[in-house]
């Protein structure tokens, strides 16, 4: 598409082909920021492309901030959770706010952000950092001590997650003192927080100008397994409450503009809980089955929402109206294998027949042994359904999980 050089001028963080794809069939100048090896395809494909190591943290650090700005980029947009800080010390330059760094730490580091979302007054769990093993004992013996339970009663469990990956990496639930042994030192420091019981699901917003422009409720059918959109009559129904939990998400983190990705547990008496907030688009390809259900491209409403020069007038047309413009519900499942050894990738019949089902990205195993997933994996790839019914969507999602995909 031809560029309107009136418009902003982005540089997109990190390497993703639907996200080049969607800025390139859009009136907006922009440039890929990407490790080295993504060089010579730029080239052959003709992508803008400025190379950065985002792992070289170093004197020279502020080196992209000021190549960017003499190229007039501007406002950088990150793509995945290990660019959100890169993006927030750029924009602090290009944008010349400096507050914009403070807050991408936030946004980074799961302690903080929940921190910072209590003082907001926005209801969290009891959390803690621990920085060995026996700070995990303790932690596990004062939370059950606080929630009364007698000698003999099973525990509830506590979760430890990683200050700073994207999802369920390095997530583990704990349940027992003797599980604390299976955690490997180098992983420590960790965030620990209490258990939620309720309904986990994940919400996508479009910000311009402190409004939210879109708001999307992703449904988790099973936490790392599945999530469709739009959600459920039973989730939306809770939109409203969802919606002023997000305006006081967006004023405790004081954000103005872009995208943020926060997940909520919504309890049996419907009080909402936070669990956390990601600057920058999910994974699952969510944002690929938003573009299915409404028919807009969600990378496209990013370039948008982070655009300083974006109008009122562009970001209102350019959004649909949530839940009533879908024109059906798209959710997508992540494949684990659930035998020990496998020789071959054998999409069930069933699953195939079924008239929701669309497509997949599995490819045939690598190695004929599957590696035992210690904590929340990385699945090998998504198969997708697309149809008209929110309850036949989720009880078929549910129902991969007890299919195999790789026997």
């Amino acid at each position: 598409m031809k560029k309107d050089p009136s418009k902003g001028y982005v540089a997109l963080l990190g390497w993703s082909l639907n996200a080049i794809e969607a800025a390139e069939n859009f009136d907006r100048r922009y440039v890929v920021v990407a490790p080295e090896w993504a060089e010579e395809y730029c080239q052959q494909h003709d992508i803008p492309y400025v190379s950065w190591n985002f792992e070289r943290l170093n004197d020279r650090s502020m080196e992209i901030a000021e190549t960017l700005q003499e190229m007039g980029v501007d406002v950088a947009i990150p793509l995945f959770e290990e660019t959100v800080e890169w993006a927030g010390a750029i924009n602090s330059l290009l944008l010349d706010n400096p507050r914009l760094y403070g807050q991408a730490l936030l946004l980074r580091d799961k302690a903080l952000m929940k921190r910072r979302a209590q003082l907001g007054g926005i209801r969290v769990g009891i959390f803690e950092e621990a920085h060995d093993k026996g700070d995990v004992i303790r932690f596990l013996k004062r939370v059950n001590q606080t929630l009364l339970k007698l000698d003999g009663d099973p525990n509830d469990p506590i979760h430890l997650k990683a200050f700073d990956k994207a999802g369920c990496l390095g997530h583990r639930v704990i349940r027992t003192p003797d599980e604390v042994d299976t955690i490997p030192e180098e992983e420590f420091p960790v965030l620990m927080e209490s258990h939620l019981d309720g309904w986990e699901f994940a919400v996508e917003a479009w910000i311009h100008d402190g409004k939210i422009r879109f708001l999307n409720i992703s449904e988790y059918v099973t936490l790392g397994y599945s999530v469709f959109v739009p959600a459920t009559p039973e989730l939306e129904q809770y939109r409203p409450q969802i919606t002023a939990q997000i305006e006081k998400l967006i004023k405790a983190f004081d954000i103005d503009f872009g995208f943020i990705h926060p997940e909520y547990f919504v309890t049996s008496d419907g009080e909402m809980y936070f669990g956390e907030v990601a600057y920058r688009p999910p994974g699952f390809k969510v944002f690929e089955l938003l573009e299915r259900a409404y028919g807009f491209n969600a990378y496209q409403g990013l370039i948008l929402s982070f655009d300083p020069k974006t109008t009122e007038e562009e970001i209102t047309a350019f959004f649909p109206r949530e839940v009533v413009d879908a024109k059906c519900h798209a959710g997508c499942f992540g494949v684990y294998p659930r035998r020990r050894v496998v020789s071959r990738l054998e999409i069930p019949e069933e699953t195939e027949d079924h008239p929701y089902f669309e497509s997949h990205e599995l490819t045939r195993p690598l190695e004929e042994t599957v590696t035992k997933r210690t904590a929340f994996g990385t699945h090998w790839g998504l198969v997708y359904f697309t149809g008209d019914d929110a309850h036949t969507m989720r009880d078929l999602l549910k129902h991969q999980e007890e299919l195999d995909f790789y026997v």
